[in-house]
């Protein structure tokens, strides 16, 4: 059950703001319903070590993050994900995550000095930017 994704791309969050970026993304995700319970999740100090909870892979190379398709864990998207990848957009230099859904739907974000950019129409909620307001794909197709 739930809308599965596979995540890609990479993004330039500076090591030295990894825990800060974390914390963030951690307080986040605790705001949003879902399968996220901070009190019942593992010692989490890095942002790699919530990519289980963003429902991604993620492996650090010095200032980057490189995110990948999790095949060992169950990559749905939900508005903790959302959540996640909002929260560290203040963390990060540059960057492009890219998303594609089970239906093919593929929406992605562009990370610039600390700010996200959502191209694209969200294939789980239906939106057009974070936590948007759904809307319907045949208007965008057909102004």
């Amino acid at each position: 059950m739930g809308y599965t994704v596979r995540p890609s791309g990479r993004l330039n969050p500076p090591e030295s703001d990894d825990d800060a970026a974390a914390a963030a993304a951690q307080a986040a995700m605790a705001g949003q319903a879902g399968w996220y319970k901070p009190d019942a999740s593992p010692s989490i100090d890095t942002v790699a070590d919530l990519a289980v909870e963003a429902r991604a892979s993620i492996i650090r190379d010095g200032d980057w993050i490189e995110f990948g398709y999790d095949d060992e864990g169950d990559p749905k998207w939900s508005n903790q994900a959302t959540a996640f990848y909002v929260a560290i957009a203040p963390f990060v230099r540059s960057g492009a995550l890219h998303i594609e859904g089970e239906d093919g739907a593929q929406w992605s974000y562009t990370y610039v000095d600390g700010q996200i950019t959502q191209q694209g129409w969200n294939g789980w909620d239906g939106s057009t930017e974070p936590f948007g307001e759904y809307v319907n794909l045949e208007t965008l197709d057909n102004p």
